[in-house]
């Protein structure tokens, strides 16, 4: 399988990509998706069924104590350094026994070592983990055959991030990496330099 990538600035954006994937015929058993939240505000707005679940269960406002806290079934697991996500398909169980090799001090650890182990490359786990922890979405496809080239074709028209230029943007205010020990920014913080998504570049 191979792993299609798209990062979204906003939830609405990676919404509508997640239903062109489902209506390109690519299964939701094979999308995957990620979103910074707080009690399920970005994702009152259920989109396609991949993301479904996750939508309800952040809709709850539910989150468990400490990092790397599942709620079965609901898709909302709180992060180091991100703080409470809701994911949705297959990437919820990789992200669960990621949190818990963070919090045992694994170096590959949270989130970034969850979409290593999916077979993200490290350089780009690192900005989609920092991507997710300024508020943006990441969806990602498994596919195999012509579904890479329609996958890629719907994210690419679903504007997602050029990930090499959010790459560059971040490295020019002197980020090298994400750094899982930080604190979690505020929830829906107004400084567009740490939570907002930057405009796209």
């Amino acid at each position: 399988m191979t792993m299609v990538t798209g990062l979204f600035d906003t939830y609405r954006d990676a919404k509508l990509a997640v239903e062109q994937l489902e209506d390109a015929g690519i299964s939701s058993d094979e999308i995957s998706g990620v979103s910074r939240t707080e009690g399920g505000r970005e994702v009152q707005e259920q989109g396609g069924k991949a993301m479904e679940g996750a939508g309800a269960g952040a809709g709850l406002g539910a989150v468990a104590g400490g990092a790397g806290g599942l709620l079965a079934g609901l898709g909302v697991i709180s992060i180091p350094g991100i703080g409470p996500v809701v994911a949705a398909g297959w990437l919820i169980a990789v992200l669960a026994g990621a949190a818990g090799g963070a919090l045992a001090g694994g170096a590959a650890g949270g989130i970034v070592g969850a979409l290593i182990k999916s077979g993200v490359p490290e350089e780009d786990a690192n900005v989609y983990a920092e991507s997710v922890r300024r508020g943006g979405t990441l969806v990602i496809a498994r596919v195999e055959g012509e579904e890479v080239a329609i996958a890629n074709q719907i994210l690419d028209l679903a504007a997602r991030v050029d990930i090499s230029n959010r790459r560059a943007f971040y490295a020019e205010q002197g980020w090298r990496r994400f750094d899982d020990t930080l604190d979690p920014y505020a929830p829906f913080d107004t400084d567009p330099v740490h939570y907002a998504p930057p405009p796209r570049v």
